[in-house]
């Protein structure tokens, strides 16, 4: 899958809260990874500014522009991704429960599979030390400012879509679905109610997709 661009945020009033327990814990890997709190207040008004360009998500890595008083940077990270035995692994979890994927093709990050795939040795969500970075700015800190401000972005992008997450963790949409569907052919037979329910799934889930609109919204975490 190729990489998606995440349009930018329009300028916000007030404070930008993550409500999902998912977002949360990526805001306190974000906070970890500070190097002080006037910086991570200084990346939150960034945030909120509407000067951080879109951002670019693919495998393990995210980038976009941000534009401050001293001029425009370029902010990147990443973020490491489950190689492939934790890939197959995190398939046998999504796969070990039919309302998983569905729960994911509506915007939810259940708490069980998180869990499920903690004991299976798979972390989905980062920890600050998790958290790389770079910018084109001379701060001499690391993360900056601005990498910390796209990073809050990225909070909302991924309470919204817990997609995003996996993507930056390796496993986009559309290999996840992909690779459950395969292992669905392989395990049951053909018109099994299995498959069948697994089919509807994935339909349910791109029905909300379309009743969404091709870009979920984040007007709501504002």
């Amino acid at each position: 899958m190729s990489a998606v661009v995440h349009p930018r945020v329009m300028p916000r009033r007030g404070a930008a809260r993550a409500t999902t327990w998912w977002s949360k814990a990526w805001v306190r890997a974000v906070e970890e990874s500070a190097y002080a709190r006037t910086d991570l207040a200084a990346a939150r008004l960034l945030s909120r500014s509407g000067r951080v360009g879109g951002i670019t998500v693919d495998t393990g890595t995210f980038v976009a522009a941000v534009e401050d008083d001293a001029g425009l940077w370029t902010a990147s990270g990443s973020v490491p991704v489950l190689g492939s035995d934790g890939c197959a692994a995190f398939v046998e979890t999504v796969a070990a429960e039919s309302g998983r994927i569905v729960a994911l093709m509506a915007g939810e990050l259940p708490h069980g599979l998180v869990e499920h795939a903690e004991e299976a040795g798979i972390e989905l969500l980062p920890y600050g030390g998790e958290l790389g970075a770079a910018c084109t700015c001379e701060a001499w800190v690391d993360p900056c400012v601005h990498v910390l401000g796209v990073l809050y972005q990225l909070a909302w992008l991924v309470e919204s879509d817990p997609f995003v997450l996996l993507q930056l963790r390796g496993l986009p949409r559309d290999e996840l679905l992909a690779r459950l569907h395969a292992r669905t052919e392989q395990t049951t037979p053909a018109g099994d109610d299995l498959e069948t329910g697994f089919d509807a799934a994935v339909r349910a889930g791109r029905l909300l997709e379309l009743l969404d609109g091709s870009e979920r919204s984040v007007d709501h975490l504002f």
